[in-house]
């Protein structure tokens, strides 16, 4: 039986440090364009269903792969799914940017 790859989910403070010492990852934000156009943590991209070809494309699969929801909730199934296509190494933002927009603020751009 194989093992279902799966994700893992990270902290805040541990995607705070990883930006800080420019840890090499992938950051993608599922949320919607408008919402993402408002406000993001930088360096991520928009992923949807029409950019995600680019993004198998461009990411590297051994590459650390962040995803981003509202609250941490759906960035859990796109996680899993990511895993599912060859991603090795793929995380979920626990609390979404919502939590991380009031944790850091400064880690915010439009």
């Amino acid at each position: 039986m194989s093992h279902e790859k799966s994700f893992t989910h990270l902290a805040p403070t541990t995607l705070a440090q990883w930006l800080e010492s420019a840890h090499e990852l992938t950051l993608v934000d599922i949320r919607d364009p408008l919402s993402y156009s408002q406000g993001h943590i930088p360096g991520s991209h928009h992923l949807d269903n029409a950019s995600v070809a680019e993004l198998f494309e461009r990411a590297p699969r051994e590459r650390p792969m962040v995803v981003v929801c509202y609250h941490g909730h759906s960035s859990q199934q796109a996680a899993t799914w990511l895993a599912a296509q060859g991603f090795s190494d793929v995380y979920s933002l626990d609390g979404g940017f919502t939590d991380w927009a009031v944790r850091h603020p400064e880690q915010v751009e439009s």
